[in-house]
């Protein structure tokens, strides 16, 4: 099932602009988002195939089915309250049956969780960003020889160095551990190769070092510790590095390094977009989409703040949100029964004709 098939087939109850163009921050350059409501078929509805939701492959147009719809308002999901609010010169349809869904009867403090909660998980999400700008991690995987160290006096030198200062080959060396010991080796070295040891690492892709099978009469020429724990952080934030630049919006990244911050400024933008959109649920009892700071939120896309003031305005949100709450008269969740019944009016009337 596509979105044209939703329309083809007139099961569409709402559609609207979303995003930039609806918050009123839109620019030259940025894409119309869509947002939609729409109704399973009967036979689909009553089958085995349920249609939560349905995309195009940009996911720029995003259309619920009703119930689903109802759930996450049930949840005062932003989006989705976002989605019900919608200014009137941004709907483009609007089935007579979603004016049953009024915004009075699904807004609560559930609010605070999911708009502020929301906004500052991404906070925490940019920090972990400006942390990958700011320290890139090599594609040049390291491996464990990198991790060795060799024990010297009261002091100890990369294994490396040590083997190329005396002119040693890994491959020639061999390893046996020191019993009562965490990560303590004691090294071995086969000038002439006779016993072929294993070397401290016998491929670049090893998660450990090697062990050898060593003579009883060979002395060992120095101790050896893999330190194992900064090894696998290490392999953990390569990873999350390389996903991310995988993953990353090359367009929005390369924005982050001209405006020189080192953060993520479209999604700080929307950060306190989203903070300042929850204050006023609290305060006036509404969702207002259209924001009326239009130069202050596109100055911290543009990347004209710096990073911590962003982060103290965010706080001092926060703090206003708070008392906010305490203060409000807003039901403290969405009546699950009230929506239910709502939803099933709606399918009744649908399903009807």
């Amino acid at each position: 099932m596509t979105i044209k098939d939703i329309k083809e087939n007139n099961l569409l109850l709402f559609e609207c602009v979303s995003g930039s163009k609806a918050y009123g921050l839109d620019t030259e350059k940025s894409d119309t988002d869509i947002k939609g409501i729409f109704y399973l078929p009967k036979e689909k509805f009553f089958g085995l195939t349920y249609i939560p939701q349905i995309s195009n492959e940009s996911n720029d147009e995003v259309y619920y089915e009703i119930g689903r719809f109802v759930d996450l308002l049930i949840k005062n999901n932003p989006t989705i309250l976002e989605i019900l609010a919608s200014p009137e010169e941004c709907i483009l349809y609007k089935h007579s049956l979603i004016d049953k869904v009024k915004m009075n009867i699904v807004l609560s403090k559930l609010c605070k969780d999911t708009f502020s909660g929301y906004a500052l998980t991404q906070i925490k999400k940019a920090k972990g960003l400006k942390k990958k700008i700011v320290n890139p991690i090599a594609k040049t995987k390291k491996s464990v020889l990198d991790f060795c160290f060799i024990t010297e006096n009261y002091s100890s030198i990369k294994a490396k160095k040590w083997l190329s200062e005396r002119g040693y080959s890994n491959a020639k060396c061999g390893l046996s551990k020191i019993p009562n010991s965490k990560n303590l080796y004691a090294l071995f070295y086969d000038v002439d190769n006779r016993f072929k040891y294993k070397g401290i690492t016998n491929k670049d892709t090893a998660n450990e070092v090697s062990l050898s099978s060593i003579p009883p009469e060979e002395n060992y020429v120095a101790y050896l510790f893999f330190n194992q724990e900064s090894y696998s952080t290490y392999c953990k934030k390569y990873q999350e590095y390389w996903e991310w630049v995988d993953n990353r919006n090359d367009e929005r990244y390369s924005l982050n390094k001209r405006h020189g911050k080192d953060y993520d400024a479209k999604n700080m933008m929307h950060t306190i977009r989203l903070l300042q959109i929850c204050l006023e649920i609290f305060k006036e009892g509404k969702v207002e989409i259209k924001r009326p700071n239009r130069k202050e939120l596109l100055a911290i896309k543009n990347g004209e703040f710096e990073y911590d003031e962003i982060l103290n305005l965010a706080e001092k949100l926060k703090k206003e949100i708070d008392q906010e709450f305490e203060k409000s008269k807003l039901q403290e969740q969405p009546s699950k029964q009230i929506l239910e019944s709502i939803l099933v009016e709606i399918r009744e009337e649908l399903y009807k004709n």
